[in-house]
This record gives C-alpha cells, structure tokens and sequence, in this order.
C-alpha cells in the first residue's frame, strides 16, 4: 500500500481508543535513535523540520497499523515516542505542538491537515485525542468509490459492518475502519449524490448509487 506524500492534502469497530500496537517489523527511521529528535528546538528552522519529521513518521506508523486515532497518553509510551534504547521519551507538550502542525493547512504552514483534534481542540477543550489522516474522508471516499465502480456495488445495501469486515471488501485498506471514519467518509459520497446513508449509529447502513 502506497503512503500519501504528508505534506498534502479509516471504520466499524467499536472501540474509541485502538491501541499503538509495538511492532518489531515497523521500520523506524534512523534518526528515531538520535536523541535531539526527542525535544523540539528552539531554532525555526530546525523545529519545523523536527515538525515535519514527525509528522511523516507518525503518518508512516498509523498507516502501518492502519490506525486512525492518536490518543497522547497511550502514545506517549508507544515504540512511537518511546525509545527505551537510548532513553528518551517525546513530551507530551511537544506532542501537542506537532498534531497542531499536522492539523493546519500548508498554506498555513502546516503539514496538510492530515490530523484533527476530537472535540475541536479549540480554547478551554483539553487536548487528549486525535484523528489522524493518513487518508483524509475525501480520500477515503474516493478509494471506496473505485471499489464501488470496480465491483459492481452500485444499487446494493451494505451494512457499515459489511463495508469494513465482509468478504466483498477482504484486502482492502480500509478493512477494519472505525465507524465515524466512516460514517464521514461516506458523507462525502451522500453530498455528491453517489450515495445514502441510513440507521442510528451502530446499526447503519449505504446504498450506493
């Protein structure tokens, strides 16, 4: 599977917090073992390139795990931000300050909108959890839209269960998706017509069109 270039700009499960599973096999970068990644400089220059750094390993690791979500302390003591080999650990503060930069545009100078605090991560709302899109809903829409076109889909009733765990989608990347990722997904499909969306929450279901 092809990661998306982060400097651009998955789900029925019902846990709302998929752990950062360690993973012997994910190759981490070399410059995971060099200890001045682990503190954010003071230089301009230098800390938006840590920024960026960051931010393609993270999009890197969730594609990996095909996780959606980034919750700051699990992650915290993942192999993500963990080194116990050389002994240094990513702040929590510096975690932030990376998913703000994931979270704006590159006009903005950002890293692409490829994160989004839950909750808005507005003033006054605790910074504790993240969407993390290392496919963006309009992306996923679009994949999930081929497979529509390729398959023969269209005029058929699928389950959000059977979108993300059926035989029909056995392969896919978004195998496993959480539900809201989903669920916005498809809303992308719902506004340009190619498909409806109906039931409550854990029991829905799409026609696609």
């Amino acid at each position: 599977m092809s990661l998306p270039n982060p400097n651009i700009t998955n789900t029925t499960t019902t846990s709302h917090r998929p752990p950062l599973h360690p993973n012997e096999t994910f190759p981490f970068p070399l410059s995971h073992s060099f200890p001045p990644i682990y503190t954010l400089q003071p230089t301009l220059l230098t800390r938006q390139a840590q920024l960026q750094k960051w931010s393609h390993l993270i999009l890197r690791y969730h594609t990996h795990h095909h996780l959606y979500r980034l919750h700051l302390s699990t992650a915290l003591s993942s192999p993500l931000f963990h080194n116990p080999r050389i002994r240094k650990r990513l702040s929590q503060a510096s975690l932030v300050e990376i998913i703000d930069y994931m979270s704006k545009t590159e006009k903005d100078g950002g890293g692409g909108q490829r994160a989004e605090w839950i909750g808005g991560g507005g003033k006054g709302v605790k910074r504790e959890e993240a969407w993390i899109w290392w496919r963006r809903p309009e992306e996923w829409a679009e994949v999930i839209g081929g497979w529509v076109d390729r398959t023969g889909q269209k005029g058929l009733v699928l389950t959000f269960w059977e979108l993300v765990n059926g035989e029909a989608v056995k392969g896919e990347e978004w195998v496993g998706m959480e539900e809201e990722v989903l669920g916005r997904s498809l809303g992308v499909l719902v506004k340009k017509g190619k498909a409806q969306v109906f039931g409550e929450e854990g029991e829905r279901g799409v026609k696609f069109f």
